[in-house]
């Protein structure tokens, strides 16, 4: 039905004007940084190498919209801030977006990006991750020389309805999934789901394998460390690392045999803190073998603090040469900066497995994964030496990507007439310079 009447809202009086407002500005966009994200796919090839290797049960002859174009929708809808397919209603004529996803027609509705994502499968997943991991290579142009350090750490993901695969997590107090991320510094290499009823440590043996052979086959003299918490101290895990030469520095759960081993250190401490009544930090290095390890680990690294809030002991342990001091606050301790990588996927949505089948929910997973490598590409690459260079995606979308503009379209171009009042244009056209073709 033709809507004859655009309806308005009212506000109050301003210095004697009247005030409303209604959605009859025509072609208007508030995402003009899409064209950056669209420079930035394009430079990284990365939905294009995807949609090559998804197996797509549709018939092709009948499909309006291709899996690449369907891809990039969802992926750039997600980095600039659009969670739900619903938003696509509208979205879909939003013609800024349309360019950004390379195409001149209505893009796909809701319905059809459902369906397209309850297709998903054990091969999308596995495309996907290769993919990932494919981009994390690309990024270097020479072999590293550095250390590379494997990040493994798992968190919560909250399910509100039936979904298949969903268990309760006493230590979460609620249903959830519990996905396993792997990151390096922060480049994203893995996004699994995985069921809540499995521990932390869940195939991330299986994981850490895969990783280090492709590393090696792409650069042999390279050096890896896996990192994680306690939680990831696994004997199978630590044992595999020595026989296939990965360094490793993993945390340690506190024990009553521990405790009694380290209290030389702690009792240390504790002089020290009665003594000055300042914090005390005192480190030292056991010899410790579990039940379940077949050989004692000798640089089982203690850190025993102090202060008025009392006793603060950790214990990490790993085959990495190095003060004990030098490990735990240089090798150890960085790895908390995990969890701000981790906030960043959700910030991007990877909470939204709304779906009832397992596979479209790992494919939910990794398309917030997709859009966080551009974002991170954008930050670690083209924003060094600004303002933004260590910003949250959620301030690169929102001083980036969310720019309010006018946008014409004719047979010979697109026009983005972006507000004048915006305030980081001199930014904006470097970066849209920097990513232009060569």
């Amino acid at each position: 039905m033709t809507k004859c009447t655009t309806p308005t809202a009212s506000f109050p009086r301003c210095k004697g004007r009247q005030v409303t407002a209604g959605f009859d500005g025509g072609e208007i966009t508030s995402d003009g940084g899409a064209l950056l994200l669209r420079q930035l796919n394009h430079e990284m090839g990365l939905t294009r190498s995807i949609a090559r290797r998804l197996d797509d049960a549709r018939a092709s002859r009948r499909c309006q919209h291709r899996a690449e174009t369907m891809l990039r929708q969802r992926v750039f809808g997600l980095a600039l801030g659009y969670e739900d397919l619903n938003d696509h209603h509208a979205l879909r004529r939003d013609i800024a977006l349309q360019t950004a996803v390379d195409t001149d027609g209505v893009l796909a509705s809701q319905s059809t990006l459902c369906r397209f994502e309850q297709q998903a499968s054990r091969q999308w997943a596995v495309a996907i991750q290769e993919e990932i991991v494919e981009q994390f290579i690309r990024s270097f142009r020479r072999p590293p020389t550095k250390r590379l350090i494997l990040d493994f750490d798992a968190t919560d993901d909250p399910v509100h309805g039936e979904q298949l695969g969903r268990h309760f997590s006493g230590f979460y107090d609620g249903y959830c999934f519990l996905p396993l991320y792997v990151f390096c510094s922060q480049q994203l290499l893995v996004s699994y789901l995985r069921p809540a009823y499995r521990d932390a440590a869940h195939h991330a043996g299986a994981i850490l394998a895969l990783l280090v052979r492709r590393l090696r086959q792409a650069w042999p003299e390279v050096k890896i460390v896996f990192r994680g918490d306690s939680g990831f101290c696994r004997p199978l895990i630590l044992d595999w690392c020595e026989r296939h030469g990965v360094e490793y520095i993993v945390g340690l759960a506190t024990n009553s045999r521990l405790e009694t081993m380290s209290l030389d250190i702690r009792y240390e401490s504790a002089i020290r803190w009665e003594a000055e009544r300042t914090k005390q930090r005192h480190f030292g290095r056991i010899d410790y073998a579990a039940h379940s390890w077949k050989c004692p680990r000798r640089k089982v690294v203690v850190k025993a603090e102090t202060s008025h809030r009392g006793f603060n002991t950790r214990y990490v342990v790993t085959n990495l040469r190095g003060s004990p001091q030098w490990l735990y606050d240089s090798r150890y301790c960085p790895r908390g900066d995990m969890e701000n990588r981790i906030k960043e996927q959700q910030w991007l949505f990877s909470d939204r497995t709304s779906c009832h089948e397992w596979w479209p929910n790992q494919y939910r997973l990794l398309l917030a994964g997709l859009a966080y490598l551009l974002l991170e590409r954008l930050r670690r690459v083209y924003l060094k030496r600004t303002a933004y260079a260590t910003a949250q995606v959620t301030t690169l979308r929102l001083k980036l990507l969310k720019i309010g503009g006018v946008v014409i379209r004719n047979t010979r171009r697109v026009r983005l007439m972006l507000s004048s009042h915006y305030p980081d244009q001199v930014l904006f056209l470097k970066l849209a310079k920097k990513l232009a073709p060569g």
